[in-house]
């Protein structure tokens, strides 16, 4: 996903550690450009030994697509870490689109059912906010990232070093699910996802509004609506925005939805109901939202039916599958509809008729009329660019790394990254590396007989958010650092305190003998500084306070006088009134 969606797939490497993020699959592509390079990583052999542990955020198949290829094909035996729900769905959908790739289009070099079993037999699941020890220097802790059921942001540490992965995230509750949210655990860089880099929403209501009434205005004039969309997540949203509407305005016409994925994707989202909103975890003893009375299960047959009708139908790009079929049959008639929820990849039916196509080359040789009305209406369950400086806000990262977008927008958003929080931020493509250099923080711990005499000296309590300078003495002793008094120090090491007497030699011309000058300096010290104490020792030398003064003549001039003064170190202050 460098300055690409799709294929997501990162390797971080922190405090000696590899870790791989995501594991996805292009939708774009049928050849070897459908799986990440794992060449990158190494050329032969297994990734076991380059890899210490896998993260896959959520189960969309652009970034857990490509991971029975890579653990059971390239081969790795390590730890794959994602939440339950991911784990849950991410088999389900993978055997999906096992199915449409290998028994439909008859691939060959490809993973098999027994692989998908095979490679979940790895996975370690992940709870919300539980802090797992990967091994003895790694940690790796999950927040709730919205987007779709199970999708979560990766805090990843080792020693003082973290990156926090984002997946896919979506800042804005929906009907079924929350908005995401992390604490403020500044890491050295975030990465996060930018599909939508330049776009800011309108509001929610406005579009959902939009929505409704071109649907039902395409049912009033007996037209059909086609709805593609992935089996999990938008689905689930629009569902429950249709079912209101077809109870509040007593609608007649079917609604239907294209089976077998998505009934059991509706019974996870009743497993998982703890992972939804608000709303839905209060209202779902009196009524399960996701157990609809008016959206009944599609059959092929049904397409053909005169009428108006609305299908759900998967998948969401029309890149294959029952939804492509569908719009094949209803291309042709201006009174349907296609309305497209989400993102489309490059390559893809759907990225083509949203861009104004309206002859389309399919398979064997043949051209499709595109005479139905297209309707993009961005129900995109990821982060807007409000919503991407949102998160960086909540989080404040050091650093900032984009993927999983298209390079322009990546290019504005990063300026308006660095303009606004002054951090570095990077958008490698695909294959480039960007080395991020940390400022590791070294602890001390400190005396607290030092901090209670820092603060008697201090005055008052400083303000917390400026540094105070403090004096003491810093030992290293094995592996940890401590600050003490110096008097402590001398202590504990056992060592006698030194004393540092510092001198001064001053000229000076004066005719009279050597301890008629000292009398005169004596006198004249008295009358210029008040408040100290001077003193005339009989050895014949003044003291002004602890610094002491001797005069010798010069031996080449008698008239020259030399003043030696010294003193111990700690008087600074009166040295320099002198």
């Amino acid at each position: 996903a460098g300055q690409d969606v799709g294929r997501s797939c990162i390797l971080v490497s922190i405090g000696g550690k590899n870790i791989m993020l995501d594991c996805g699959m292009h939708m774009g592509y049928n050849d070897d450009r459908r799986f990440p390079d794992f060449s990158y990583i190494t050329q032969n052999g297994r990734l076991t030994d380059f890899l210490d542990c896998v993260i896959i955020s959520h189960f969309h198949l652009d970034h857990c697509g490509a991971l029975p290829y890579m653990s059971e094909m390239v081969g790795y035996d390590g730890p794959i870490y994602m939440t339950h729900p991911t784990k849950a769905i991410c088999p389900i959908l993978l055997e999906d689109f096992r199915k449409i790739t290998v028994d439909k289009k008859g691939e060959t070099n490809f993973f098999t059912s027994q692989m998908i079993k095979d490679c979940m037999k790895k996975v370690v699941p992940l709870n919300l906010h539980q802090t797992v020890q990967v091994d003895d220097e790694l940690e790796i802790k999950a927040y709730y990232a919205g987007h779709v059921l199970g999708a979560a942001m990766v805090h990843i540490k080792v020693g003082s070093e973290s990156v926090v992965y984002t997946g896919d995230y979506n800042m804005t509750p929906d009907r079924h699910l929350g908005a995401a949210w992390i604490d403020k655990c500044r890491p050295d860089i975030l990465i996060s996802e930018s599909t939508y880099a330049t776009t800011i929403r309108d509001s929610k209501r406005c579009r959902e509004r939009d929505f409704l009434k071109k649907v039902h205005e395409t049912i009033e004039r007996g037209g059909k609506v086609l709805i593609p969309v992935f089996a999990l997540g938008r689905a689930q949203e629009l569902c429950i925005l249709l079912e209101t509407f077809w109870e509040r305005m007593n609608l007649k016409a079917p609604i239907y939805f294209s089976t077998g994925l998505t009934e059991k994707a509706n019974h996870y989202y009743k497993l998982f109901i703890t992972w939804t909103n608000q709303k839905i975890r209060k209202t779902f003893v009196q009524r399960n939202m996701f157990e609809f009375k008016h959206i009944k299960a599609f059959d092929r047959s049904y397409a053909d039916n005169p009428g108006p009708m609305v299908v759900f139908a998967t998948p969401g790009m029309l890149h294959a599958g029952q939804s492509l079929q569908i719009f094949k049959k209803w291309a042709g008639n201006e009174k349907n509809m296609v309305i497209m929820p989400g993102y489309c990849v490059q390559g893809t039916i759907g990225h083509k008729i949203l861009n104004g196509q309206r002859k389309l080359e399919m398979e064997g040789r043949s051209t499709l009329d595109v005479k139905l009305q297209v309707e993009y209406m961005s129900f995109s369950a990821h982060a807007d660019a409000k919503g991407i400086m949102q998160l960086i806000r909540m989080a404040e990262p050091r650093n900032m790394l984009l993927v999983h977008g298209e390079a322009v927008k990546m290019e504005f958003l990063k300026g308006k990254i660095e303009q606004e929080f002054s951090i570095d931020c990077y958008m490698p493509a695909n294959g480039e590396t960007a080395t991020v250099t940390t400022n590791p923080s070294v602890p001390v711990d400190i005396s607290l007989n030092l901090l209670k005499r820092e603060m008697a000296l201090g005055g008052p309590l400083p303000d917390p958010k400026k540094p105070r300078t403090m004096h003491g003495t810093l030992i290293m002793k094995e592996n940890s650092l401590k600050l003490v008094s110096s008097e402590q120090a001398l202590k504990e090491l056992g060592l006698n305190e030194h004393q540092l007497r510092f001198t001064c030699r001053v000229q000076l011309q004066d005719p009279h003998s050597d301890p008629d000058t000292l009398h005169r300096i004596y006198t004249h010290l008295k009358s210029v500084l008040k408040g100290y104490t001077i003193q005339h020792l009989p050895d014949g030398t003044v003291m002004v306070e602890s610094i002491v003064i001797k005069v010798s003549s010069s031996a080449e001039d008698p008239n020259t006088k030399v003043l030696l003064l010294s003193w111990s170190y700690q008087v600074k202050r009166c040295h320099r009134q002198l």
